[in-house]
């Protein structure tokens, strides 16, 4: 069965905007197939699910992507400043779907836009912070699957091996805020 759908795309249903962030076809006995689909509202990040035929006829918007610089954080909104325009605006957490811990003042982003206005960030899948504090490095003996905990420079806490130190700057995954590598120093 062909499914006009991808995840991330952007959908109008019922008047409001929302992300498919997932979908799956299920089958019973000799019934048709039946694709449930799994949307994020764009608007506050409610999750909710509807079959592809209480979606139809599939109403999709237009968006583009824009980069743009995060300044700073104002209560429960963060503060972004276009690349292009040199326009400020806000997202709420429940725009930045969950990346709110990762975002470092003065690093760009992808922004996710429909009808001009910005909708949401597309989070890459793994972003490089660096340590400020974490116990001194150990040698396992041996051993590579021992951790400690390590506070990044955003505040956000992940849980690193035992050789990382104070300063170094590592990859983490945004999906579930682990450590992935660590980044190669300059000289």
């Amino acid at each position: 069965m062909q499914v006009p759908l991808k995840r991330g795309m952007v959908l109008r249903h019922q008047g409001r905007l929302y992300q498919v962030a997932d979908f799956h076809e299920r089958r019973t006995g000799k019934m048709k197939p039946t694709v449930h689909v799994l949307l994020r509202d764009l608007r506050d990040g409610h999750q909710l699910e509807r079959t592809l035929d209480q979606l139809e006829p599939l109403d999709e918007v237009e968006t583009a992507v824009r980069e743009a610089q995060y300044l700073y954080a104002r209560g429960e909104v963060r503060v972004f400043m276009d690349n292009e325009t040199f326009d400020e605006f806000e997202l709420s957490e429940a725009q930045l779907a969950g990346f709110g811990p990762f975002l470092v003042e003065g690093e760009s982003y992808r922004v996710l836009t429909a009808d001009g206005k910005p909708l949401t960030l597309q989070p890459p899948e793994s972003v490089v912070l660096r340590v400020v504090h974490t116990a001194p490095p150990v040698h396992a003996g041996g051993s590579s699957n021992v951790y400690k905990e390590a506070e990044m420079e955003n505040g956000l806490t992940v849980m690193v091996p035992l050789f990382i130190k104070n300063g170094d700057r590592i990859r983490v995954l945004v999906r579930d805020r682990s450590y992935a590598g660590k980044e190669k120093t300059e000289h």
